[in-house]
């Protein structure tokens, strides 16, 4: 088995690949690996490193060295291709997908990493492109896609650039009308966004389905109807924190294999934070699967909620 660690010089704020390369050869010398760096210089050649590692048919495992836009890339590159398993070596800004296990901070150091353990994940297939987080239609694609603009400005990170990105896009425009159809449903009218859960966090600390499950083979959908500029914050501050179930008139939630949504014109569509624009959008449950490996003794299980 080969390890293949594949660094994203643009990930985060600042190169780490001296870092990163550092760290990589002394453990992996130390345990007398077998291993390979490799280093992109342009967007897509981490999809590339990684196919080109998946399709020589050899068992290897890959590092995404980055954070969530470099696994995606990785992701997009293994999915479907059971001879290699997917991880990501943190160091991003956002990091999200990992936050659905219990120690996050453990992806961050690569002796863990190297004592795995390994789960088969789903993915989302979103008209062909594959994602394996979360992915949203409408308001809720504009502000997210936006958000690495925000985050290159002195003291936006995290959850402000996020709400930097909010302001704007509100200020642009609140809902558009859709024809949805899920679960034998046909359902009309105007939204204001649709999110599609695989993983459970992203936005920098937005956990809107705290219940979905990568494991489960089902997608979890928020509809959100089309609300008022004042009703925005008070909507985002329970949305944030996956307490969609106290706003029944404004949010719907449905568990499916597919959903389809028809817009009346060319609509921003959030991949995992890369953005698309459609009109008509079909979102599934992929053929394709995701051997995922992760540091031994941690948890994706949901949390059963507590009780006073």
């Amino acid at each position: 088995m080969t390890h293949l660690f594949i660094i994203n010089p643009a990930a985060g704020s600042r190169d780490r690949t001296a870092e990163y390369s550092e760290t990589i050869h002394k453990l992996c010398r130390e345990k007398g690996l077998r291993y390979d760096i490799r280093v992109s210089t342009a967007p897509g050649e981490c999809t590339r490193f990684a196919r080109e590692a998946a399709e020589t048919g050899e068992t290897y495992r890959l590092y995404a060295c980055g954070g969530d836009g470099t696994l995606n890339e990785v992701v997009q590159g293994a999915a479907g291709h059971d001879n290699v398993a997917v991880t990501v070596f943190s160091g991003g800004s956002g990091n999200d997908f990992v936050k659905l296990f219990d120690d996050p901070q453990a992806f961050f150091d690569l002796e863990r990493l190297l004592e795995a353990e390994e789960a088969t994940f789903d993915l989302i297939d979103c008209n062909g492109d594959i994602a394996m987080n979360i992915c949203s239609v409408g308001l809720d694609a504009r502000i997210g896609t936006d958000v690495s603009r925000y985050k290159r400005l002195p003291l936006l990170h995290g959850f402000r650039a996020y709400a930097a990105s909010t302001v704007v896009n509100v200020i642009k425009g609140i809902a558009e009308h859709y024809i949805i159809e899920l679960n034998g449903k046909r359902i009309e009218g105007k939204h204001t966004f649709v999110c599609v859960c695989n993983g459970r966090w992203y936005g920098g600390g937005f956990n809107p389905v705290p219940e979905a499950d990568p494991a489960d083979g089902l997608l979890d959908i928020l509809l959100v109807k089309k609300v008022s500029r004042l009703q925005v914050p008070g909507i985002i501050g329970k949305y944030k924190a996956g307490r969609y179930k106290e706003l029944p008139k404004l949010v719907r939630h449905f568990r499916t294999k597919k959903i389809r949504i028809i817009c009346d014109k060319p609509t921003p569509v959030n991949l995992d934070g890369e953005l698309r624009t459609a009109t008509d959008i079909t979102m599934s449950i992929s053929h394709k699967k995701l051997r995922f490996f992760y540091p031994k003794g941690l948890t994706w299980a949901v949390k059963e909620p507590t009780t006073v």
